[in-house]
């Protein structure tokens, strides 16, 4: 290397510094690392001194920041010597420690130096201790990696949080640092990531729209407050950019409850940073420690809606019934159809619901269900009517709601618990059977009876049965331990009741809280009317149903009227299909104003024209006004639809005018008379 050359590159200090490197005091201290290779470069006049540190980076980590900067820089050529305090700073894997130095180094015409242990690269006869040197701190890195492992263990077992910082959403209490109190900015963007969730949206829907509204990442969030990986950054490139992944780790965090959550993952090796999930049943749940940003409802909600994956069909959108219909005889889900139609084979639109066992029977020709047809919009209308009507009753009826839901619950609970029982006792009895049957197997194998396949083939068979029923028993049992007082879960339903007001319209948020699941059963013919039985569990409190009302007059007028169109509409196609009439032959039917027959393609058609049309609702109309009124004249009470009439008649008008004339000119000549005798 020419002088010339040396000038012209730099001289880097690197300072790193752990948690684990604080217990040493200042000495290790970014600043003083700083200071102290500053000092021996001016004092060499080395040139071109640049600054390269790490803070709060683990010795065994070498995807350090400033760290692959500096290598990066090192491979460009731009650096002629690196300057550290000892050869810890540099890291604590004497493998890639030596790697650097004797291999990396070298290649690239760098000179290493560590000032505390005295290595020079320069002056090879110093080196000679460097690798002893490298594999000391590569044993102090394991033996703190276990003692720092001992220490979370036990803080973990005690229900301590084991995590350097708490999770986005909440703070470390200044008054007790193992204890976490809400963030609530940070909060405020959890709660609305699960609302946002309970609307039907999806993570990525979810991604966007906090992209859009400009809402900072978790990771910006933190590395703004000097936390978090990117804790050293001063400026942010996209510090909105969220992601679908990051928005599904916010949800399926239990800690939002008010959880403590450890052990949930491990290292292979103190040198490996990379976490290793753990099963679920690892993990160590300590409840309640911490106030809850979310309850339990609603994040259990959540968890539910992000199993059943909401597809965009070709509306562009999800239908938010998906995976809460049943098929009431297979048990099946009921798939969606939905279309815009406009198509040769597919001209009108189309929405409605179907068992997926008959559709993909269907399609693969087989037999397994058969259709369970419901349109979607008769299905949403009887949701929100349920809703509508069950809310109400329960809000203004709390305690009939609560006995009603109690009794149906307790009888609900207790043919579960026969049936449970029943299964239970069965399943016990196999256990034994099989255990005998084992016995014996192994004593027809011991003299010989059978050979050794056939025994390890029945042996097998057995054992697996015998091992699916000590399954089954012991979830029947847990089944009959879970019966309990039904009072919370009606509490529960009140409290989601009055949180709605408005049940005009029914959305997804009210979908997805109040329904659990939808069973519908095959359609039936009953009086030649289509009749189809909907089961709709509620949240909570299952299938309610509510005491049937009396009807009005004129819902019962109503009911009438529908029913007579129907068999009407049944006699037409009737018609139709046994070829006594023609489509497109005009109908004969009657005009309901004036009695004569008319002609018309249509047989909903009531009036044989306009005149009658207008004469019928005139009629009506007046009929509708019509009031009780006394003559003045007879005293007959007579109906009319005019507010001025005095009178049932034309003869009583004329004879109450005829009267008030005789009245008239009787006062005039009494009066008259009188003048004259008071003249006389």
């Amino acid at each position: 290397m020419n002088n010339r050359q040396s000038q012209e590159k730099i001289t880097a200090i690197y300072c790193r510094l752990s948690r684990d490197d604080d217990l040493a005091g200042d000495s290790n201290s970014i600043i003083h690392q700083k200071d102290m290779l500053t000092r021996y470069a001016r004092e060499r006049n080395f040139p071109n001194v640049s600054v390269y540190s790490d803070d709060g980076w683990s010795g065994t980590n070498f995807e350090r920041p400033d760290w692959k900067r500096l290598i990066s820089d090192i491979e460009a050529g731009k650096v002629g010597i690196v300057l550290v305090k000892d050869l810890s700073r540099v890291g604590r894997d004497y493998l890639r420690v030596g790697f650097y130095t004797e291999v990396t180094f070298p290649q690239n015409g760098v000179r290493f130096i560590a000032v505390n242990n005295g290595v020079d690269s320069a002056n090879q006869s110093e080196n000679d201790f460097a690798p002893f040197l490298n594999i000391m701190n590569d044993f102090y890195a394991r033996d703190t990696s276990k003692k720092v492992s001992a220490v979370y263990r036990a803080k973990g077992n005690k229900g301590e949080h084991t995590g350097n910082h708490p999770i986005y959403g909440y703070l470390k209490d200044p008054e007790n640092k193992q204890r976490w109190i809400i963030d609530e900015e940070a909060a405020a963007v959890v709660r609305r990531i699960f609302r946002l969730t309970i609307e039907g949206k999806g993570p990525y829907d979810i991604a966007r729209i906090l992209f859009e509204d400009k809402v900072e990442t978790p990771a910006v969030y933190f590395g703004k407050q000097g936390k978090g990986i990117w804790k050293s950054k001063e400026e942010f490139s996209n510090p909105y950019n969220w992601s679908g992944y990051v928005v599904g780790q916010i949800l399926s965090k239990p800690e939002y409850m008010g959880h403590t959550v450890n052990f949930r993952s491990h290292k292979q090796s103190y040198k490996d940073k990379n976490a290793v999930m753990n099963p679920k049943e690892d993990w160590l749940i300590f409840e309640d420690t911490h106030e809850a940003i979310v309850d339990r409802e609603t994040w259990e909600l959540a968890q539910k809606l992000r199993k059943t994956p909401k597809r965009i069909d070709t509306l562009g959108e999800a239908n938010p019934l998906t995976g809460l219909l049943y098929c009431a005889d297979c048990g099946e889900k009921m798939y969606n159809h939905r279309s815009k139609g406009g198509t040769e084979n597919n001209p009108y639109p189309s929405d409605f619901f179907d068992c997926s066992a008959y559709t993909l029977a269907h399609q693969k020709r087989t037999s397994a269900c058969f259709g369970h047809y419901i349109s979607t919009k008769a299905l949403r209308t009887l949701i929100l009517d349920t809703i509508r009507t069950v809310s109400t009753f329960a809000i203004s009826n709390q305690e009939a709601f609560m006995e009603k839901v109690r009794s149906a619950s307790q009888l609900q609970q207790a043919e579960a618990a026969k049936d449970a029982k029943r299964k239970l006792s069965k399943d016990k009895k196999r256990i034994a059977e099989l255990d005998t049957i084992i016995k014996k197997l192994y004593e027809s194998f011991a003299v010989g009876r059978i050979t050794d396949e056939r025994f390890d083939s029945l042996l097998a068979d057995y054992e697996a049965e015998q091992k699916a029923l000590q399954t089954a028993v012991a979830e029947a049992e847990e089944k009959l331990s879970a019966f309990a007082e039904d009072t919370a879960r009606v509490e529960q339903f009140l409290e989601l009741a009055k949180k709605y007001t408005d049940f005009s319209e029914l959305t997804t948020p009210m979908i997805n809280e109040f329904i659990e699941k939808i069973i519908v059963h095959a359609p039936e013919r009953i009086d030649g009317d289509r009749v189809q039985e909907v089961e709709i569990h509620l949240r909570f409190i299952g299938q309610f149903e509510l005491p049937a009302p009396e009807l009005t007059e004129e819902e019962i007028k109503r009911q009438e009227q529908l029913k007579r169109h129907r068999i009407k509409s049944r006699e037409r196609y009737q018609k139709i299909k046994a070829g006594e009439h023609a489509v497109g032959q005009p109908f004969m039917l009657t005009c309901k104003c004036c009695g004569q027959e008319f002609a018309s393609k249509r047989t909903n058609t009531l009036f044989c024209g306009p005149n009658c049309r207008a004469k019928f609702y005139r009629q009506e109309a007046a009929e509708s006004r019509s009031r009780a009124c006394t003559c003045e004249n007879c005293g007959k009470v007579f109906p009319t639809t005019r507010s001025s009439v005095k009178y049932c008649s034309d003869d009583c008008r004329y004879a109450a005018q005829i009267k008030r004339q005789g009245a008239r000119k009787k006062a005039l000549r009494e009066a008259k008379n009188e003048k004259e005798a008071k003249t006389a």
